[in-house]
């Protein structure tokens, strides 16, 4: 089995388009998604679409529960964001059928997904949707040691949208120092797949990995970015710091 494994698309859409057609190059049986989904980004109802249509597995993560219910724990930007994009999904200017099918996709996305003794969340396996693990995690031995105790083996996980593998020895390997490859031992591992619409670790390319037995390869993909900055900068209830984030990977 082959899968690609993808998240944190947050409505950017030419982020997703561009992956998606670079996955179709690595020829793999299915696509994994960990979540959010939408928030953020100017195109919440197409990356919907376009997740729905691709991904064998999608799972909810913090932004997309935050349009299903109210936001939590969002700073004032996000905020706006994700009622702006709850405005989206609820317009009735396209297709019903299809505004219903969104909302009933968000509405059934499960909070984790299991396969043998891996396990794929969006946040963490102590807290799947909205725990964040950060690279100085590794520091921090009790909670370290408290993840690691709920992974059977291996955990697949975004939500910081930082690539990169944390190992049962407390390490973090940034997908430069692994030069982009992970191959899975019998020690246990949590693997942050990146963020395909909003890197944050000073790369601005689209970032997904591709797992192939006990291998595990990151990929980063170049994409339009000012197309979809452009159309943050013109949507007023956007903040434009949303767009020169992607511009700078941060």
């Amino acid at each position: 089995m082959k899968r690609a494994i993808i998240s944190d698309i947050h409505g950017n859409l030419e982020a997703l388009e561009t992956v998606l057609a670079h996955i179709k190059d690595q020829v793999v049986d299915e696509i994994f998604c960990l979540g959010d989904v939408i928030g953020y980004g100017p195109k919440p109802c197409e990356c919907l679409d376009a997740v729905m249509a691709n991904c064998k597995v999608a799972l909810l993560g913090n932004h997309d529960q935050g349009a299903l219910f109210d936001p939590e724990g969002f700073n004032s930007g996000a905020e706006r964001a994700i009622f702006w994009t709850r405005d989206q999904l609820e317009s009735t200017k396209g297709d019903r059928d299809q505004v219903d099918k969104r909302w009933d996709f968000l509405g059934g996305l499960p909070r984790v997904h299991r396969d043998g003794d891996w396990l794929f969340v969006h946040g963490s396996a102590r807290n799947p949707v909205n725990e964040y693990v950060f690279p100085e995690d590794i520091y921090n031995q009790k909670k370290m040691e408290k993840l690691f105790s709920l992974i059977g083996h291996g955990c697949f996980q975004g939500h910081t949208h930082v690539p990169g593998v944390f190992t049962e020895s407390r390490n973090f390997i940034t997908p430069e120092e692994a030069n982009y490859v992970y191959e899975v031992s019998d020690q246990k591992f949590m693997v942050n797949v990146g963020s395909v619409g909003q890197p944050r670790d000073g790369d601005p390319r689209a970032c997904y990995v591709v797992q192939e037995d006990n291998r595990i390869t990151f990929h980063r993909v170049d994409y339009d970015i000012d197309k979809t900055a452009d159309l943050i900068y013109g949507t007023p209830e956007l903040d434009n710091f949303l767009g020169d984030r992607i511009k700078q990977g941060r």
